[in-house]
């Protein structure tokens, strides 16, 4: 099975990539990578903006965010985690406790010691959470997007079905289209061309197999240990806590820092994609909110 290229992209992709920078640091035996967007017109007082994708995915997660996100005055950077997209896999470990150590790398080398705003989605709400407690000066503020790791299971598990053995990419399609309904998003007319073109780039680039640390509770152990403020932004329908909700805030408020949830109405996990104006607006508020 053949990956896919850039010009097999949906043209959002590549409209947008147009107007990026690339830039890499090291990761494992290769780069990791990143693209940014703003940085010539950015607000120097506000701090850098870096966006963390989910599990099985890319920078495309925030396909819908970033314009919005870098005319609001932020330099916008949003990396291939280490193992997904186009960057390198982390030299030990496959799950989100691998990637802290080379992607503080990465910003070191990218930042210095400025600090960011550190925005995580689903998997990547993990891996910003166990950055900001163990490189407490790197993270200004931290917010958790759709994240597991909470201890919250829902009350019906999400299955996902198998696709690598069929055949037929029709058929593969109608599985991707599924699963994106099992899981991303709550929706059917939500599963746009698009949203499936980026799911299946995405996942056909996975390389980080075996992860379940999304199904423990370490997220809010490392929320303890976590001194910046703490937003939460996730879709009111978010399937990884069907049944729980109430449960979500309270896990939140581990964190010391914690400051608020916002839920979006009428919007799965993939809150970002599915109502991208109601959370870019809900991102902005928090981001301009005092520390």
């Amino acid at each position: 099975m053949t990956l896919p290229s850039m010009i097999d992209q949906p043209a959002e992709v590549q409209r947008l990539l147009q107007s990026a920078t690339r830039l890499t640091t090291p990761c494992g035996g290769g780069d990791l990578v990143w693209h940014a967007w703003g940085q010539a017109a950015c607000n120097p007082a506000l701090a850098p903006l870096v966006l963390l994708h989910g599990g099985s995915g890319s920078w495309t997660h925030w396909l819908r965010n970033i314009e919005a996100l870098a005319e609001s005055g932020r330099w916008v950077l949003v990396p291939d985690l280490p193992g997904f997209g186009d960057s390198a896999a982390p030299l030990h470990g496959t799950d989100a406790d691998a990637i802290p150590e080379p992607f503080e790398q990465g910003l070191q080398c990218l930042l210095g010691e400025q600090a960011c705003d550190l925005v995580g989605f689903s998997f990547g709400g993990m891996v910003a959470g166990l950055v900001a407690a163990q490189f407490p000066a790197r993270v200004a503020r931290l917010v958790l997007v759709g994240a597991p790791g909470l201890g919250i299971a829902p009350e019906k598990a999400v299955r996902l079905n198998a696709w690598r053995h069929l055949p037929e990419a029709g058929r593969r399609d109608e599985v991707h289209r599924s699963n994106l309904a099992a899981l991303m998003l709550c929706h059917p007319e939500s599963i746009t061309e698009t949203a499936l073109r980026l799911h299946v780039a995405n996942v056909l680039r996975d390389r980080m197999k075996g992860r379940s640390l999304s199904r423990t509770d370490a997220l809010a152990q490392a929320l303890l240990k976590v001194q910046c403020p703490v937003h939460a932004i996730y879709g009111a329908e978010d399937a990884l806590y069907r049944g729980k909700m109430q449960a979500l805030e309270p896990a939140l408020r581990l964190a010391p820092g914690f400051r608020a949830l916002t839920l979006v109405e009428d919007a799965g996990h993939w809150v970002q994609f599915e109502r991208a104006e109601a959370f870019d607006a809900a991102l902005l508020s928090t981001l301009n909110a005092a520390l």
